[in-house]
Formats: structure tokens, C-alpha cells, sequence
């Protein structure tokens, strides 16, 4: 009888790891791109890219590897860190090699398969061409093009996975930029509380706090802001005072005056992990950001009409009206994001 519970017990204890074992395989299953239910069809042209297992993987290699920078200490992954929502937390520009400082706050990677833009300012329309920019920025990577694709070309473990992923080991500017974007369309996050409510999955309801706030949301920042991606993708200026470098966003692309300090609509997802806000980080908190719209909207000459009623500049928010709105933003944090081993540095 003694023996029978010792074999009970090891049953048990092997079934247990077992299934552990089977959560965890589910976990980091590579299910391929998946359009969450909520959302729309992406902007990204899959059918000139599929997202592959192999291709997946090349690109999260690529991501998390400094070869890509001029002295090989810094990868794109620095600068987007997973535990921020991709974004470099605590810092209101971003830091490059050297410690060299650019101009503006990293944007968090998340949702880029249904952006038509890239950047703060703009000036890039193809999620292939975006990495280019921070490869080779002074203040960034520091690098070219062509001397990272021979350091990779020098690594016989990318030519496997190249291999792997294109069908030949040939490392080409086009299967390095596509492999990039393999890994950076997979950045989703779709499975915060909002969604869960969205979706009517699990018996997911607000509280009355958090209704009340969505109901705020939609009246005084849903334009600008729509669901389910919290951006409408456009650029605008918002009345923020130039700062001492006179950054002036879009217009530095166009060249066209009434783009002046016009900036890429910020998603609202993740603002648990993404501070400091907009687009030089200038604001440490979401209650700054508040009382930006609320009091310090300055009247330049392109300010977003959206921000202006009845003569009157900005948004008004009580304090209660605040408390319940920060009470919503908090339902569009979405930690299965930052905590999703696929997107993690293996």
C-alpha cells in the first residue's frame, strides 16, 4: 500500500510537469500574423511579406542583435524594450551610441501593421524602409546599410537562418528589411482589458469609474485618438511651445509651412510603460499631459482646430472628469504585451 502512494504521488507529479510543460508550449506557440477580432484589416501588405516562422525569428535575431550599430554595442532593442511596450523608459530623447542624444522620445513598436506612417514626423510610408533611419542617424546606429549586411554575410549562422527563411543564404538590404518587419508586425497588442470588454471574453465589464471615462474619452479625445488603435494615424499639432531646438515635425519632411510642429497622433495603448509623453518626452506623467490640454495649448499658427471651441483654446476636464478618464486609459495597458515570451530576446 506504502509503494502504491509513492507511485501515486509520482504520477501526479509527472502529470503536473507535464501539463507545465504543455501551457508552456502553448505559450510560445508561433501562431503567425492574426488579425485580432476588434481591429481592422492591417495597412501592411502581407501578401509581399508573409510572416513566416523562420522569417520571424531572423527578424527577432536582427532586432536584438548590435552588429546593426557602427561600434556594435547598441541593437534596435535598446532603444524598444519590451517591458516599456518597445519604448526606452525614463528617457525623454533617445540614446544612441556613445550615449549620443537625439531629438525625440522613442516611439513604442506596437501596432505597425496598421500604420500608413512612420516616426514623429513622418517622412517614412514603408514599414521596410523604416529601419534604415535609425541604422544610419548619427545620433542613433551610426551605421550603413552595407557594412551591416557583411557583418551579417560573415556569419555563417545568418546564412542558416537566411537560408531558412528566403529558401537560399543570400543576405540581400531586402530579405534583411523584411525579416524586420516580420518581427515588428508581430509586436500586437490587442489584449488589454478594453479588448477583453470589446470582445465579450471572460465576462469582461468596466467599472462604473472606467465607463465613465470611456464615455469622456470618446466626447473630448476620440478624434483624435480612435478606437481600437487609440490613433488615427495622422499628424497634428497640438499647441505644444516649440522647444529650444524647434523641432518642427512634419514640416521637416514636406516642407510645407502649414506642416509646421505638426506630430504623429501618439497611440493611447501602454500608457502604464511608455512614459515620458509626446514627442520629446517632455511630460513625465499622464496628469502633465492633462494639464497641457486643459491650460498650456498655445496658439500657433497651425494648432489643430479640434483644439479650439468656441474661442476658447484646449480641452476642459474637470478633476473628476480627469480621475475618470486616467481610470479608462488604464483599461488599454495590456500586459500579455509586455510579457509575450515570442517577442522576448531568446
Amino acid at each position: 500500500m506504502r509503494y502504491l502512494k509513492y507511485i501515486l504521488a509520482l504520477l501526479v507529479f509527472v502529470y503536473a510537469c507535464k501539463k507545465s510543460e504543455d501551457v508552456q508550449e502553448q505559450v510560445e506557440t508561433f501562431l503567425g500574423f492574426q488579425t485580432p477580432k476588434n481591429f481592422p484589416q492591417p495597412v501592411y501588405n502581407l501578401a509581399n511579406n508573409p510572416v513566416t516562422k523562420d522569417g520571424f525569428e531572423l527578424g527577432r535575431k536582427l532586432f536584438y542583435d548590435v552588429r546593426l550599430s557602427r561600434n556594435n554595442t547598441i541593437s534596435c532593442g535598446s532603444c524598444h524594450i519590451q517591458s516599456s511596450a518597445f519604448t526606452q523608459h525614463g528617457h525623454d530623447v533617445s540614446h544612441g551610441i556613445e550615449d549620443r542624444l537625439g531629438t525625440r522620445n522613442s516611439p513604442p513598436i506596437m501596432n505597425l501593421a496598421w500604420n500608413k506612417a512612420f516616426m514623429w514626423g513622418g517622412g517614412v510610408f514603408d514599414l521596410d524602409l523604416q529601419p534604415i533611419t535609425p541604422i544610419t542617424a548619427h545620433e542613433e546606429m551610426d551605421e550603413s546599410l552595407e557594412n551591416v549586411l557583411n557583418k551579417l554575410r560573415a556569419a555563417q549562422a545568418y546564412k542558416d537562418k537566411f537560408k531558412a527563411a528566403f529558401g537560399s543564404d543570400e543576405i540581400t538590404t531586402a530579405r534583411f528589411m523584411k525579416a524586420l518587419s516580420q518581427f515588428m508586425i508581430m509586436c500586437i497588442s490587442s489584449n488589454s482589458k478594453y479588448d477583453q470588454v470589446m470582445r465579450k471574453e471572460n465576462g469582461a465589464a468596466f467599472t462604473a469609474n472606467e465607463l465613465a471615462g470611456y464615455e469622456i474619452f470618446k466626447e473630448k479625445c476620440g478624434n483624435c485618438h480612435k478606437e481600437p488603435l487609440f490613433t488615427d494615424g495622422a499628424f497634428r499639432n497640438n499647441g505644444l511651445a516649440p522647444s529650444a531646438i524647434n523641432d518642427k515635425g512634419l514640416y521637416g519632411s514636406t516642407l510645407i509651412t502649414t506642416d509646421k510642429y505638426k506630430f504623429k497622433v501618439p497611440s493611447l495603448r501602454n500608457l502604464k510603460y511608455t512614459a515620458p509623453f509626446m514627442h520629446d518626452g517632455r511630460f513625465l506623467t499622464l496628469d502633465a499631459v492633462f494639464q497641457h490640454y486643459i491650460a498650456e495649448v498655445q496658439p500657433l499658427e497651425n494648432l489643430d482646430p479640434l483644439l479650439v471651441k468656441n474661442g476658447s483654446r484646449g480641452i476642459s476636464l474637470s478633476a473628476d472628469e480627469k480621475t475618470k478618464l486616467a481610470a479608462f486609459l488604464n483599461t488599454l495597458n495590456d500586459e500579455d504585451f509586455i510579457n509575450n515570451k515570442l517577442l522576448a530576446e531568446q
